[in-house]
């Protein structure tokens, strides 16, 4: 496979197939003729039946997987919306490539590589580029901030979203068979929580969190800043590209992009926790049909997590209380679903194993 790299976003948006609902059948069908009790393993089948649809086949293979970590900075941190600094974020760009991350360790164990892009963070690595450690798709040194206007322009909006589709394209070319978001980014948690008060339209105190770890002044601040960006922008609803450009993030955008390049690739795509999910709903805006090609990692501690699966209509895979992000509920569930691709490819039916079906 060697997929085209300078794929536009109108070309991706409109050129994502459904997943085939042939395939999907046939999985259910030869599922009943495995031998076990019909259903025993409950939801793990119906994944199975999701990625045989993905991938059209009865022997679906998930085994070259990567953790796609997209890094950015915030304006919006100016406003004391985090309880971390802004120096944080390149200095957690330095662990992930030096292998000492927690998602380098949970990725390790599903046998996956992690992959950072530098999309926007507020210092140079350019040193890490040339090393080739990182790549870079750096649109700037952090979004503006958003509590005093837009957090970028919609050019640069749209720069971010086919960053994120180049990278489902590059990594599609080498055999990438399951993706998996991630995100770092000090102060994220902020245009996440006004991304999701602009597509649900609930009012921000109730998809507003603490983040990483705001005091209760702290996250009355964070509330107070999302409003009045929200009031100065006004960013549309009807028009992702919009909401992107007013209140979003460039890490954020990449993650969009990058589910987008993976539905238009045919890649399944795990969507790790809160961030991540902003950018699924960028996605699911930009292109419904991208919501067949995702699935949802886990249900984080972050408030308007769950509001964020309720938009996008997925159930998570696990919900062990994570709030880290980095893409490492999306590694820890990776293992999920290579094992369900191993059931229907490998399990014998009742006919192979000799076993009595039922009378």
């Amino acid at each position: 496979m060697n997929p085209r790299l300078n794929l536009r976003l109108s070309e991706v948006a409109s050129g994502i197939e459904p997943v085939s609902e042939e395939w999907r059948q046939k999985a259910r069908e030869y599922i009943k003729n495995l031998a076990m009790p019909q259903d025993s393993l409950g939801e793990l089948l119906i994944l199975a039946e999701q990625i045989a649809a993905i991938k059209r086949s009865l022997k679906p293979s998930v085994s070259h997987k990567t953790v796609v970590t997209m890094a950015g900075d915030h304006g919006v941190v100016a406003e004391g919306v985090s309880a971390y600094p802004q120096e944080v974020t390149p200095q957690m760009v330095d662990n992930f490539v030096s292998g000492g991350a927690a998602v380098n360790v949970l990725a390790a164990v599903a046998g996956a590589r992690v992959i950072v892009v530098d999309m926007g963070v507020a210092a140079d690595l350019s040193s890490l580029v040339e090393e080739g450690k990182i790549i870079s798709c750096k649109i700037g040194y952090g979004t503006k901030n958003f509590a005093r206007g837009p957090a970028m322009t919609r050019e640069e909006a749209v720069q971010a979203l086919e960053a994120g589709i180049f990278i489902a394209g590059k990594l599609a070319g080498e055999g990438a068979e399951l993706l998996a978001t991630g995100d770092m980014g000090i102060g994220n948690t902020t245009p996440s929580s006004a991304i999701l008060a602009v597509f649900s339209g609930k009012p921000v105190q109730e998809v507003t969190g603490r983040g990483t770890g705001l005091d209760d002044e702290g996250l009355q601040n964070k509330i107070r800043v999302i409003r009045q960006a929200l009031e100065i922008n006004r960013p549309d609803p009807a028009d992702p590209v919009d909401v992107l450009a007013k209140v979003g993030g460039y890490e954020i955008g990449g993650i969009a992009g990058l589910i987008l390049g993976a539905a238009y690739h045919r890649i399944p795509v795990l969507i790790d926790g809160f961030i991540s999910s902003a950018g699924a709903l960028l996605a699911k805006h930009l292109a419904p049909l991208s919501l067949d090609y995702m699935i949802a990692a886990h249900q984080s501690m972050e408030p308007g997590h769950q509001l964020m699966l309720r938009e996008l209509g997925l159930k998570p895979l696990l919900n062990l209380n994570l709030r880290l992000g980095e893409g490492t509920g999306a590694a820890l569930a990776m293992n999920i679903v290579e094992a369900s691709c191993r059931i229907i490819g490998q399990m014998s039916t009742f006919d192979d194993a000799g076993v009595s079906k039922k009378l």
